[in-house]
């Protein structure tokens, strides 16, 4: 990734397209029905982890290895941010159109996924509405918590998903992993941060036998 690369607003435009693309050619089909749309979902869900790691590991990246690479994540971070919301606004609607599908509606679906879901959704709408320095400056120390808060839920609602499948999914093993991974680099970065801000231990005293030379010596 370079200085010349996608950044910025554009950044999010590029990725809400791609998405739609993808999704679009998944439903190209004469009859698109619920094998594609499950397809969908797999698809902008994968796509939607790869922005949120990108996001969530761009602080600890930059801190720990930081190379032009890095400095790209870290100054997009916001925009990385906004496009995984992008993404998964239209994986929201594929669970939309899927859930009109099924047998039973939104009654087929656990309510444990419905209040996950919806909390993650919740937490989304709200960072995505507040990533602006505008909001930054009106919330203060709110707009931190905010988005440290829904940035673990939304890391939780992940590798939660993910791993109650890890069993039977190599590929969805291989995800929790990476979510794993991602907390143990943002766990390393703090760590790092607190030691080099840590006091460092004051000095010794001189030796009394050092202290009479000197005073004699004067």
């Amino acid at each position: 990734m370079t200085e010349r690369g996608l950044s910025g607003p554009r950044l999010v435009v590029a990725a809400a397209a791609g998405v739609m693309a993808l999704v679009a050619a998944i439903l190209s089909t004469p009859h698109p029905g619920e094998s594609e749309l499950r397809v969908t979902l797999r698809v902008t869900a994968l796509v939607s982890a790869t922005f949120f790691l990108a996001a969530f590991t761009a602080s600890a990246w930059q801190r720990l290895r930081p190379t032009p690479t890095t400095r790209w994540l870290l100054r997009n971070r916001r925009y990385l941010g906004l496009s995984f919301a992008a993404s998964h606004l239209v994986h929201g609607l594929a669970i939309l159109a899927l859930a009109r599908r099924l047998p039973g509606g939104w009654g087929a679906l656990p309510p444990t996924t419905l209040a996950g879901g919806g909390a993650g959704y919740a937490f989304i709408a709200a960072m995505a509405a507040t990533s602006n320095d505008r909001a930054v400056a009106a919330l203060g120390r709110w707009w931190h918590r905010l988005h440290t808060t829904g940035v673990y839920v939304l890391w939780f609602i992940f590798t939660f998903t993910y791993a109650g499948s890890a069993a039977v999914s190599p590929f969805h093993a291989l995800l929790t992993a990476a979510f794993l991974a991602a907390l143990g680099l943002r766990l390393a970065a703090r760590s790092s941060a607190r030691r080099s801000v840590a006091p460092s231990a004051p000095p010794e005293p001189p030796m009394r036998g050092a202290q009479s030379r000197d005073h004699g010596a004067g």
